[in-house]
């Protein structure tokens, strides 16, 4: 990966594992670093699932500030492009995908969050998108991924205030899926992810792909893309394995190959 952003793989899941003290500032190597990381952890066969990580202390505080202190109008574009670039690649991991959020996770820090498909946030986690109090709005995919999972009235009241929010708040508005003490965020988000290791692999990257893509259009569009999926799952021998399975064995019984 890169100095600050390493991928560690164990028992079939992936970290994406944020290390850039003290506060994980999201400068341009780190985000090279995550773009790399999320590339890596969705083609490697040996990975079910990815946890996205930056340390007991904090996952990510947001953007490097001094780094966009001088930006031109010009530059600003480019850097929003590799911003938005490098989050897209963890939305787009074809695998089940988690933040496991500890400290601030604040403008950068929480679109990249939002990126994942669940959130595990710390009791003392403070979450947000405080970009207006700097003058700017987000740039990373926080006023598109942010109205979309929790609505557009809540997501604009975080934006247009820019003020942090809770664990608990979180949680109520559903920002977060689920809180648990800080020293256990981590290990939390390993087991959320524990039950998809030997789960049908290309059904879960079809349903993903399906709820993704059909958020994106209309409920038509959306159907004929659930269709198609459902459609090519017939060619894989992990359906001829679980169908079989289910005749033969009952529920939950069968072992996938992911072909």
């Amino acid at each position: 990966m890169t100095e600050f952003v390493r991928l560690e793989v164990e028992e079939s899941i992936a970290t994406i594992r944020l290390d850039r003290p003290k506060m994980n500032a999201l400068n341009g190597q780190m985000l090279e670093g995550i773009r790399v990381a999320a590339e890596e952890a969705s083609r490697r066969a040996d990975v079910a699932a990815v946890v996205v990580y930056g340390g007991e202390k904090g996952f990510a505080a947001g953007a490097d500030i001094k780094e966009m202190q001088q930006m031109t109008y010009a530059e600003a574009l480019v850097h929003a492009g590799r911003l938005q670039h490098a989050f897209d690649q963890v939305a787009a991991i074809p695998k089940p995908t988690v933040a496991a959020v500890t400290g601030y996770a604040l403008g950068g820090g929480c679109e990249l969050a939002l990126a994942c498909d669940f959130r595990v946030a710390a009791e003392d986690v403070q979450l947000g998108q405080p970009e207006v109090l700097l003058g700017l709005v987000p740039g990373a995919g926080g006023t598109q991924r942010l109205p979309r999972l929790i609505g557009p009235s809540r997501a604009k009241d975080l934006i247009f205030t820019g003020r942090f929010v809770d664990a608990a708040e979180a949680l109520a508005l559903g920002l977060v899926d689920e809180v648990v003490p800080a020293g256990q965020v981590y290990q939390a988000a390993r087991s959320r992810m524990s039950k998809y290791v030997g789960a049908a692999g290309l059904a879960l990257r079809a349903a993903k792909e399906a709820v993704d893509r059909g958020l994106e259009t209309d409920l038509a569009t959306g159907q004929k893309i659930e269709q198609a999926l459902f459609a090519g799952l017939f060619a894989t021998e992990d359906r001829t394995l679980g169908i079989t399975s289910f005749l033969e064995n009952g529920p939950g019984k069968a072992e996938f190959e992911g072909r």
